[in-house]
């Protein structure tokens, strides 16, 4: 078709014969540094060209995964991926749980460094504030020079810098320190979606994120427990790094010893050596080999595409401030949460940290519906509009539901955290607001996916930075908010803005697929604007 450029194929690895068989199925692999890597059949008539494709038909010396080929990551047995996959959602729950643990030794390292409640919140702030810069850099890096050797540098530098925290003297080197340490450990969060994507094809890929979904609320629900027992027996503040630093280091020799790379990439880089070697042959390549760009070419990539792509792009602009929104609410519980339940019910410091375990809890019983009720509708979708692609609105279902749940959940602890009120009351509101951002972050990270395939990667760059910004800026006035206006209607505030926003997926839901006809960064295959819209 006119303006349709032909996708590249794979053929089995091998010295091609005089006349390459021509009975292969063409395929082809579209690798992101976020979540997913996508396998299709032959391209969908009408859809925009992938850009980047070359005009030419296959290279018979391109060395490309033959069928079944154990060297090919989705071809590892289910044992060994659900491993990896386990390990994925360790290195993210490593990640957000040293986020959020020293939020309940603010008090302690008040007394000893002097500083004020403002400065204290940096102690979260900063960390979180890594977030910001880390993924732009490290996303890049593992498209460039494979999973594997990222994850490593980055464990090993984020374990330094913990136990430079243990050491600490002053205010000043604590909260340089725990920024350097949130940049190094925010690799996971850029790269182990990558990863799952890797390894998992797209029939299973839904369970395994979903799975792996629950580490990044885990992470910051289960830190304010583990510190606040810590301040609690009486032991010094340093004793909470000097975990933090052991945890980094076990998932450090984890990774050494048992994480092999699993970029198809650079995988298949390693094998057109292996070949060149074998046959003396040096035109044998892989793709990725062909690849050259100069340091400005890079530097655009890494830092301006994902922000360029966010502008012009209404649909993701309005995920991102959505996104964003939630994750900041996040972060500021762990300065309401004490408000409501260490001053206003006068609970201590170790059991005030048990308040926040709902929120995980809450997020795996979202998992499990996910799992046992949405995730089955998507595979029966797949099915139904087979050979094509299932439109990206229809990943929107849950947000739908879950952004009323998500306002809901607000208003409830709002209005049951006066001290007069069972603390069964509000507490058990943390399970509805886990169970509604578990259900907008699967929704939304899946819908970005599905809407910019070819350029998921800087999308979801941006959307990382941009949430991860928020996430660093509301502690910083919760306090004064809480003060000002009381955890009542504090907590209100929250849930009018939550209400406000949850029209979006219903918006999107609606007008998606129209926009995705005049956006210049998402495929479709649909010249019409609302006929395969959910709503």
């Amino acid at each position: 078709m006119h303006g349709v450029r032909p996708w590249r194929s794979t053929r089995h690895l091998h010295i091609p014969p005089a006349s390459p068989a021509s009975s292969m199925q063409d395929l082809t692999t579209v690798p992101t540094s976020s979540t997913v890597a996508t396998t299709r059949d032959a391209p969908i008539r009408g859809q925009k060209a992938l850009p980047g494709e070359p005009e030419k038909d296959t290279d018979p010396f391109l060395v490309s995964f033959s069928e079944g080929d154990p060297d090919n990551p989705k071809n590892w047995s289910s044992a060994k991926r659900w491993y990896l996959t386990a390990i994925a959602g360790l290195l993210v729950l490593n990640a957000t749980f040293a986020s959020s643990a020293p939020s309940a030794l603010v008090p302690t390292l008040m007394l000893e460094f002097g500083f004020s409640q403002e400065v204290g919140n940096l102690m979260v702030s900063l960390f979180v504030a890594g977030y910001c810069v880390g993924p732009l850099v490290w996303g890049p890096l593992s498209e460039q020079y494979g999973r594997r050797p990222v994850f490593i540098l980055t464990f090993f530098v984020y374990m330094c810098f913990q136990l430079a925290c243990a050491l600490s003297k002053n205010t000043a080197s604590l909260l340089v320190f725990r920024f350097i340490g949130g940049t190094f450990a925010s690799c996971p969060l850029a790269n182990s979606g990558a990863l799952i994507g890797d390894i998992w094809d797209a029939k299973r890929l839904g369970i395994a994120t979903a799975i792996f979904a629950v580490a990044p609320f885990a992470g910051p629900g289960t830190g304010p427990v583990v510190a606040g027992y810590l301040v609690q027996s009486g032991v010094s503040w340093r004793w909470l790094f000097w975990i933090l630093t052991a945890f980094a280091g076990v998932c450090l020799v984890l990774i050494v010893l048992t994480v092999p790379e699993t970029f198809q990439p650079v995988i298949l880089v390693r094998k057109a050596r292996k070949v060149r070697k074998q046959t003396g042959n040096e035109r044998y390549y892989a793709s990725f080999e062909t690849q050259k760009f100069s340091f400005t070419q890079r530097m655009e990539h890494i830092v301006a595409r994902p922000f360029k792509i966010l502008f012009h792009e209404p649909m993701l602009i309005a995920i991102t401030s959505y996104m964003s929104f939630v994750y900041g609410c996040i972060y500021l519980l762990f300065e309401a949460y004490p408000i409501v339940f260490t001053e206003g019910h006068h609970m201590g410091v170790g059991p005030s940290g048990l308040m926040f375990l709902p929120l995980p809890v809450g997020g795996i019983i979202g998992t499990l519906l996910y799992i046992a009720f949405f995730n089955p509708r998507y595979e029966r979708k797949i099915r139904e509009f087979a050979p094509r692609p299932v439109p990206p609105e229809y990943r929107l279902e849950m947000a739908m539901v879950a952004g009323p749940f998500f306002a809901i959940a607000f208003f409830w602890f709002a209005w049951t955290s006066f001290p007069s009120v069972s603390i069964w009351a509000p507490l058990a509101s943390g399970l509805l607001l886990g169970c509604g951002v578990c259900w907008i972050f699967l929704s939304l990270l899946n819908y970005i996916i599905d809407a910019y395939i070819v350029v998921a990667a800087s999308a979801l760059a941006s959307n990382t930075v941009i949430r991860s910004t928020f996430g660093a800026a509301f502690p910083l006035f919760a306090n004064q908010m809480y003060d000002k206006l009381g955890a009542q209607w504090a907590s209100s505030l929250l849930g009018f803005v939550s209400l406000a926003m949850a029209p979006i997926p219903f918006v999107l839901s609606r007008y998606g697929p129209a926009l995705r006809v005049r956006s210049k960064y998402a495929p479709t295959d649909q010249p019409s604007s609302r006929a395969n819209s959910p709503v």
